[in-house]
């Protein structure tokens, strides 16, 4: 029996969650290593409330994947199983229906017309559910697969922010880690966006101050809880 191979959409989907569970793990602990590093200069706390953070928040992402592609997936079962009935019943209707769109789309009524057609006539349920609700019903995400990615990538962010201020001197451990950190978040900012076909430079920019505010506030806690 041969192993069905992931499509494009559904390859996106998993590395889209590991670029997020890269950067939340980025994110995630190098809040905690700064806070931690701002109120005591014990490497060994400032380690141990990095691993501890890790292990916390690659449960908590491989949960919430798990979670949220579940949901999203039901969602559009629900959606086949509605679509399928509309079929059934008002086939006329949704066959206009896809015609529309085409027409809104500026191709002759005519053109739209025979396109729907033959659209219909190969797959009704994929056609009119990819206009309707905009997602392939063959291309279904795994939330297993989601969820493994998040499980795996989140701890290899928070490597970084670790390694940074455990290696570095105990007066430099802070600016490094937050220049390490830093560089890392413009790179998964711009992964991101292309995944998400967004602004690049903007997406890199917004992911980095979000980076830098989090180490900020924990900095901040952490001095005030030094004194």
């Amino acid at each position: 029996m041969t192993k069905k191979k992931m499509s494009l959409a559904q390859r996106v989907n998993v590395l889209r969650a590991s670029v997020m569970g890269a950067n939340d793990g980025i994110i995630s602990i190098a809040g905690i290593v700064i806070g931690v590093a701002a109120a005591t200069n014990n490497s060994y706390s400032i380690l141990i409330s990095g691993l501890s953070g890790t292990l916390a928040g690659m449960i908590s992402m491989c949960m919430g994947e798990y979670v949220s592609v579940s949901t999203q997936k039901d969602s559009q079962k629900m959606a086949l199983i509605s679509e399928r009935q509309r079929l059934s019943d008002q086939y006329q209707r949704e066959f206009n229906y896809v015609q529309k769109k085409y027409e809104a789309q500026d191709i002759d009524p005519e053109l739209a017309k025979q396109a729907t057609k033959e659209l219909m006539d190969k797959d009704a349920l994929s056609t009119v559910v990819q206009e309707r609700y905009g997602f392939n019903p063959r291309d279904f995400t795994s939330p297993y697969a989601a969820a493994i990615a998040s499980f795996i990538s989140f701890p290899t962010g928070s490597i970084l922010p670790m390694l940074a201020v455990t290696l570095s001197p105990a007066n430099m451990r802070i600016f490094a880690t937050a220049i390490a950190v830093l560089i890392a978040l413009l790179i998964t900012g711009y992964c991101a966006a292309i995944l998400s076909k967004s602004d690049r430079l903007k997406g890199s920019i917004r992911n980095a101050i979000a980076g830098l505010l989090t180490m900020g506030v924990t900095y901040i806690i952490g001095q005030l809880l030094a004194h």
